[in-house]
């Protein structure tokens, strides 16, 4: 009989959820494919919003992207789990292919009845505060869960002069307060500015060709 072979890093959480309370940053993309600069803001999201875990929810398809260059599913999972490997707070999983839902808003009402006594926290980068409002029911996002936004590069400034933030005013928290974000009913959110890190997925698949 072959030997069994697991897959590598820290063990995904379950589809049906549980009962634990614990304080938990979710990072959702394509993560095609995954990098340091991912692992980096996952650090510093653990350390700055004083969180328990953060979870990468990799997508099996970004409805605003095209099929054509992402790579399967399983792929860009398992060097997810490679890139992470050391990283015991952070896991990897897939829950749009286990939940069958396609959009974040859906996605984050199942993750609330599911893990009930969990404070989740959204994590994304300052790129996607700028193109969220293309996103299906935004609005309700920010209604879901507190929202933490990463520094990134040259995007903070149009994302925090864009629609979202304008719109999102009233709701944003001083940065001081992070550590206490996942404790704040939504909709709450907080700009974090981060050490940038270089590395960038679309950089990476231009080498790769």
């Amino acid at each position: 009989m072959p030997p069994v072979i697991l897959p590598s890093g820290p063990v995904p959480p379950s589809a049906w959820g549980d009962s634990r309370r614990r304080r938990v940053g979710l990072l959702g993309g394509s993560f095609n494919p995954a990098h340091a600069g991912h692992l980096h803001i996952s650090k510093m999201a653990l350390t700055r919003l004083g969180l328990d875990e953060v979870w990468w929810l990799v997508s099996p398809q970004n409805p605003l992207k095209a099929r054509t260059g992402t790579a399967p599913l399983a792929q860009r999972l398992e060097l997810a789990r490679r890139v992470v490997a050391a990283e015991r707070r952070i896991r990897i999983w897939a829950p749009e292919q286990a939940f069958r839902s396609t959009y974040t808003v859906d996605t984050l009402h199942t993750l609330r009845q599911r893990f009930p006594q969990v404070a989740f926290v959204w994590l994304m980068g300052a790129d996607n505060l700028v193109q969220i409002p293309h996103w299906h029911r935004w609005t309700e996002i920010f209604r879901t869960v507190p929202v933490a936004i990463l520094d990134r590069g040259p995007y903070s400034g149009a994302a925090l002069a864009g629609q979202a933030a304008h719109r999102l005013a009233a709701a944003r928290c001083p940065a001081w307060r992070a550590h206490r974000l996942a404790d704040l009913p939504p909709p709450a959110w907080v700009f974090l500015p981060i050490r940038r890190h270089p590395a960038s997925s679309t950089a990476l698949r231009a080498v790769a060709m």
